[in-house]
């Protein structure tokens, strides 16, 4: 199997600077293609929030290129992903965190991320960016790491009140503005013809699912020109509706 892709994001109409960064990686091995596929959104209130989000993309680039090689042929991969993931994650923790204490600031990102190998994919999570899987449906691969994702847990909240929820942008962490980051992990099967699609929150708070799914389903996403085209368009569709935030969101489909 190989993979189309692309990646689109804008500042929107908010914000003079875009915090939000991305990554989409591919390479060709003798177990297949192998895909890549990042998206960090920079704290929208916190300074720096560029510096933070590219810090962990470039960390996440460097280690597809140098270190994936060395386990791509091992039996238990997964573990060996997740556990190499684990210390690149507290390690751009710590980075940024020691940065911003010299500048005296606070700085932080989201993460998401998700490798396509040998017919399996793996994801690590890290606040409120989000990874999807569009077949059949629009299925939601990730949890929030938010207030008010904790509070719909715990039958607090219902998740229709936490969707238009004021506090539904507070993370319980962020990678650098948290003293210790515990990511999300999850792995799953893929076949030809799913669509995979991350985002930052501010591509998916005034679109609903039903659109996102009419825009981005596999049958109409033919090639990657159509891709990008759906994807500039979800995109203005959100600032038409005013949403103020960054805007991210990548796609891969597995062809």
């Amino acid at each position: 199997m190989s993979f189309l892709a692309t990646v689109h994001t804008d500042a929107g109409i908010g914000k003079e600077n875009n915090q939000d960064s991305a990554l989409q990686i591919e390479a060709r091995t003798d177990f297949g293609d192998v895909m890549l596929s990042v998206v960090c959104d920079g704290m929208g209130g916190l300074d720096k929030g560029e510096v933070a989000s590219a810090t962990v993309i470039e960390a996440f680039g460097e280690w597809f290129e140098k270190e994936l090689p060395k386990l791509i042929h091992l039996e238990d991969v997964e573990r060996m992903i997740f556990g190499e993931w684990e210390e690149l994650i507290l390690d751009c923790n710590q980075k940024i965190s020691a940065y911003a204490d010299e500048l005296r600031i606070k700085m932080g990102t989201t993460l998401n991320a998700i490798l396509f190998l040998r017919g399996r994919y793996y994801i690590a999570n890290v606040g409120d960016s989000r990874a999807y899987l569009l077949s059949d449906g629009l299925y939601q691969l990730t949890k929030d790491q938010t207030l008010v994702q904790r509070e719909v847990d715990m039958g607090r909240l219902t998740a229709e009140k936490a969707a238009v929820s004021p506090r539904r942008n507070i993370l319980l962490q962020c990678v650098g503005a948290s003293p210790i980051v515990t990511p999300d992990y999850y792995s799953g099967s893929f076949a030809a013809g799913q669509v995979y699609m991350q985002c930052s929150d501010g591509f998916r708070h005034v679109v609903t699912g039903e659109e996102i799914y009419r825009y981005l389903n596999t049958q109409e996403l033919t090639d990657e020109q159509k891709m990008a085209d759906n994807a500039v368009y979800l995109t203005e569709l959100n600032k038409n509706r005013q949403e103020k935030d960054n805007i991210t969101v990548l796609l891969v489909k597995v062809v």
